[in-house]
């Protein structure tokens, strides 16, 4: 694995170092050391596939708060997406900036997102899947939201958005909500 640190406090993309032979290839996907060693939280609580039937699809941005804030290692295992991810920690050095990259089955990178961080992605392949790590179990009670296309924000998705859940739409806007991520 090589774990690049990306402009946004605390995230990383994490690339597989393949070792090919006519076979194919082999790479280590995760490995608990070399995220400690980087700085990564490399407790994993819990597994998610997400799938999603066309391209346009937009789902996020999305984290839980204290005590089941949650980190995540983000991959996209079919087709391909666009990911975003924003810095909620109010005394982080890059608060509110956010960071986005496009994953694929083919370039097989990760997203490491921290604790306090948003996260939602754009599909910009039909039938793109993708699959989380992630620290916390996922707790409802806990779960909050901004919404996908806040100005204030400025993500500049590469395609349009045409699918969208009625709970990602209705999301507040940064000047509507009290964003606390702790």
């Amino acid at each position: 694995m090589q774990i690049q640190k990306t402009p946004v406090d605390g995230a990383a993309l994490v690339e597989l170092k393949r070792l090919e032979d006519d076979r194919g290839f082999f790479a280590r996907s995760f490995c608990r050391q070399e995220f400690v060693d980087a700085g990564l939280d490399p407790l994993v609580e819990q597994g998610n596939i997400s799938f999603n039937h066309k391209a346009g699809t937009l789902r996020g941005f999305h984290y839980q708060v204290d005590p089941n804030a949650e980190a995540k290692l983000v991959r996209c295992s079919r087709g391909a997406i666009y990911d975003v991810i924003v810095d909620l920690r109010p005394e982080s050095p890059t608060y509110l900036e956010h960071f986005g990259a496009e994953l694929t089955e083919d370039n097989r990178t990760a997203l490491y997102v921290p604790r306090h961080f948003a996260h939602a992605y754009l599909t910009l392949t039909d039938g793109a899947e993708v699959f989380y790590q992630v620290t916390t179990a996922y707790a409802p009670g806990y779960e909050r939201g901004l919404r996908w296309d806040d100005p204030d924000l400025g993500v500049q998705w590469p395609a349009e958005v045409t699918t969208i859940s009625e709970k990602d739409a209705a999301w507040p806007l940064l000047s509507e909500a009290a964003v606390n991520a702790r």
